[in-house]
């Protein structure tokens, strides 16, 4: 069954009144017909299972036939500190991190961030995010994660200080595991810290373990950065959902 997300103005009474590229989707895309199912959800925990009563151009009017509490979500608020890669990586691991089940995903400037984007942040921001909501529907998530605006390395750091536990990968990293980091941990936030091609530089590693950020171990295998993120947002998940 197909999923949107809309915002809690469309929903009037026992109506969602849907628009905007959504109905694209609905009608060229899906080729949903009257009388067909779909979950709609307004990203506040709760999914309503709707009947498409009418089909027009630009607008689609479902009929709300029963409501619940979306499941889906984590209980732990994960960020994802994700230093700069190539494009065609980002997109990727935006893709694969939100279907795991990450809250937010702030793409950082790092020493060894080789990828600009002078003058194209905001064109690639409305696709990130575009790729983060096809994503959320895709993996039936109870929200749609945002990707923030690109920030420098320091203030990722200054951002982090918010969470109750932060985490890096760092391949000299030899005896801390995620296991043994979390023992015990029930607070409602955590940061995952992941460097671009190249990893981070050690003063940024440096930097990192003075504010409190708890170096890890990912195993004998140096992973991609591309590949390091999920990894690692599985990993911690299968942990704390264990």
């Amino acid at each position: 069954m197909a999923k949107f997300f809309v915002s809690n103005n469309l929903i009037k009474d026992d109506r969602v009144f849907i628009d905007g590229e959504n109905v694209n989707h609905i009608i060229n895309s899906l080729r949903c017909k009257i009388g067909e199912e779909i979950e709609i959800s307004t990203g506040d925990g709760f999914d309503y299972l709707c009947k498409i009563e009418e089909i027009s151009k630009d607008l689609v009017i479902a009929k709300i036939i029963d409501c619940f509490g979306n499941e889906s979500e984590p209980n732990v608020k994960i960020t994802l500190y994700q230093g700069l890669p190539k494009a065609e990586k980002m997109e990727l691991i935006i893709q694969k991190c939100i279907e795991l089940g990450i809250d937010e995903i702030v793409p950082i400037n790092t020493d060894r961030t080789i990828v600009k984007l002078a003058g194209k942040e905001e064109k690639k921001l409305a696709r990130w995010n575009k790729i983060a909501e096809a994503a959320a529907k895709q993996s039936r998530r109870g929200k749609v994660p945002k990707v923030r605006s690109v920030i420098n390395f320091s203030q990722a750091i200054q951002q982090a200080s918010q969470n109750n536990l932060n985490i890096i990968p760092y391949e000299k990293e030899e005896k801390n595991s995620i296991k043994n980091i979390i023992k015990g941990f029930d607070g409602e936030s955590i940061g995952i810290f992941i460097g671009p091609e190249g990893g981070f530089s050690e003063k940024e590693i440096e930097i990192a373990i003075k504010n409190n950020i708890k170096p890890i171990t990912l195993g004998k295998r140096i992973l991609r950065t591309e590949t390091a993120g999920f990894i690692t947002t599985a990993i911690l998940l299968y942990e704390l959902e264990e």
